[in-house]
């Protein structure tokens, strides 16, 4: 299978064949989805945190004597049953939601959204950026000339997470550029992942033949 390359004027530069083991898998939901909830359970930070009786400050003698004063025994004021005692139950930073996934899955959903962002056409294969300095300015001309090209229109729109740039390596001339841009981001091809592809409708890979090398 064949897909065209772009200059950044957008005028037709050539094509580029690409793997079929990459681009052309079909769709698979139930695997994608699994693999998508547990890399969102292993980028989870446990905040909350309640303080259980150890942990709640005071409470060391007992509050009253066991008997004589008519009233219920208590043996601290750490008690859940006491205001401002340890809570029973509450949530910990101590929990774990890390999951476990296998590498082949994680790779196999990986090149199977690939596939249907290219069958669906919002992966855009472009033969390089050249800027002659660090400006955004520049960087909105090569936006707006790509977003010419059919299907890709909405480019132009300042949306959010609208498309990612995906680089061989890094630019920093190209990162300075584009990253003031609205709903743009920049990656190297490595740094790639399904959580980012999932995220940003389209998908601009620079220099191709490099990045292909890196999927």
């Amino acid at each position: 299978m064949e897909a065209k390359i772009y200059n950044q004027k957008a005028e037709e530069a050539g094509k580029i064949k690409l793997p079929e083991d990459i681009f052309n898998l079909p769709w698979n939901a139930d695997l994608v989805h699994q693999v998508v909830v547990s890399s969102q359970s292993n980028k989870r930070v446990p905040v909350a945190h309640a303080k259980g009786r150890s942990e709640v400050r005071g409470g060391g003698r007992k509050p009253w004597p066991q008997k004589g004063t008519g009233r219920a025994r208590h043996g601290s004021i750490r008690s859940p049953i006491w205001v401002g005692g340890g809570v029973t139950h509450g949530p910990t930073k101590e929990k774990k939601y890390a999951k476990k996934i296998n590498k082949k899955m994680r790779e196999k959903a990986f090149l199977t959204i690939l596939s249907q962002k290219l069958r669906d056409k919002e992966i855009l294969f472009l033969d390089k950026i050249d800027l002659s300095q660090p400006k955004t300015k520049e960087a909105m001309s090569i936006i707006s000339n790509i977003a010419g090209i059919k299907g890709f229109e909405k480019l132009a729109a300042k949306r959010k997470n609208n498309a990612i740039i995906v680089l061989p390596k890094k630019e920093e001339k190209i990162n300075r550029s584009f990253r003031n841009i609205a709903g743009m981001r920049i990656l190297e091809t490595r740094n790639l992942n399904i959580l980012d592809l999932l995220k940003y409708k389209f998908l601009i890979v620079s220099k191709p033949k490099e990045s292909l090398n890196e999927f």
